[in-house]
């Protein structure tokens, strides 16, 4: 696919071929047909096609990048000021993406929050229509409990909450801990498609296993129960433990260092978070991956319809975002909106580990998702 339609407009076209100007009496009329127009609710195609049908997409969201060390200290201050409880449900703090005029979204699609939970506080139960997640970059001591489960929530794991599923947290230690929510809030809102339902004011089990019972039953790689034949809408894993992300990706690199096919490119290791009962995304509206940078190895500059977030879990590097360099460091967030190029560098002294969560199962499945890198044959 071409991006050399970001040198033509449709304004450009239509200069091309000018039709001669009005003369006073069919101005006049003119005039009178759009008042007309406005009048009945009606907006002309002519007026608008450069906004509705760009040659490329043209995002208000802009690419933005939140420090770790700016988000936690306030985090904190709401910590102290602000309790958890019912109406407001969560001391959550979204991530705001500049371009769109106020609203607390990361993308069009995207929502995106720190989440702090102080010492032996507990956020009360609830459910929603929209698919929510979270990751841990730092801390331990909560546990999340999704429909009765409790899920302990340590560095590293991504812990799924799917749509309509009862949800709650209780921290069962002393110190306060944060990690980030990922969900589907803004695309449920333009959507109408939102429910929201009130559960019980604590959590329905304030147990704390080390293990959940979804990880017991799901979390065997290469075994799936045969209690559990069924496809189901999302991954029935609650939780995808540090260690088992961690293993994959190392094993990735050591087997490019023996010469065998397994990284997405030279020093690049990534996985994909799973369903297993699909083999496709966790969740229908969000997809999740993990990729490992080696020391010095940077990727392809790539633009992609449909946007994600990223944090970083663990070493620096920088993220090219449309031309401009972010220098990065352990913790911090940033959004690439919908056809921004972008790549990474992970600095000559370490790796550069990171997360990341996007909407492309929405595009996919709607078949609107495209790709392009300089010099390759694109989708």
């Amino acid at each position: 696919m071409s991006i050399s339609a970001e040198n033509t407009t449709h304004e450009s076209v239509a200069d091309s071929h000018a039709l001669p100007e009005p003369t006073p009496e069919e101005a006049a009329q003119l005039e009178r047909l759009y008042a007309d127009f406005k009048s009945e609710n009606l907006i002309p195609l002519w007026t608008e096609i450069g906004d509705l049908m760009p040659m490329v997409p043209t995002p208000k969201a802009v690419p933005h990048v939140w420090r770790w060390n700016d988000l936690y200290p306030l985090a904190a201050r709401a910590g102290d000021l602000v309790p958890v409880g019912r109406g407001g449900e969560r001391r959550a703090i979204a991530l705001a993406n500049p371009g769109l005029g106020g609203t607390a979204y990361a993308t069009p699609t995207l929502w995106a929050a720190i989440q702090y939970l102080g010492g032996r506080e507990t956020a009360p139960e609830h459910r929603h229509s929209q698919n929510a997640f979270r990751f841990v970059v730092e801390g331990e001591g909560v546990w999340t409990v999704v429909n009765g489960d409790p899920v302990r929530m340590s560095r590293g794991d991504f812990l799924l909450t799917p749509g309509w599923n009862f949800h709650g947290h209780h921290n069962d230690t002393d110190e306060p801990m944060a990690w980030i929510d990922g969900l589907d809030i803004p695309f449920v809102h333009y959507a109408d498609a939102g429910f929201f339902e009130f559960g019980t004011e604590r959590v329905t089990d304030e147990a704390t296993p080390d293990i959940s019972r979804s990880e017991r039953l799901w979390a065997h790689p290469g075994l799936r129960p045969l209690s559990g034949l069924d496809g189901t809408t999302s991954s029935p894993i609650a939780a995808y433990r540090w260690k088992y992300t961690d293993t994959a990706l190392r094993e990735q690199l050591l087997l490019e260092d023996e010469g065998h096919p397994a990284t997405v490119s030279q020093g690049h290791a990534a996985v994909r978070y799973s369903n297993p009962t699909t083999g496709g995304d966790v969740m229908p509206t969000i997809r999740a991956e993990f990729h490992r940078l080696r020391a010095g190895a940077a990727t392809e500059p790539l633009r992609e319809v449909g946007s994600s977030v990223w944090q970083v879990f663990e070493g620096s590097g920088t993220a090219t975002l449309n031309g401009e360099a972010k220098t990065l460091a352990k913790g911090d967030l940033f959004v690439v909106p919908s056809w921004t190029e972008w790549s990474l560098q992970a600095d000559e002294a370490a790796g550069f580990d990171l997360f990341r969560f996007s909407d492309a199962p929405i595009f996919e499945r709607l078949n609107f998702n495209r790709t392009y890198t300089e010099g390759r044959k694109n989708a």
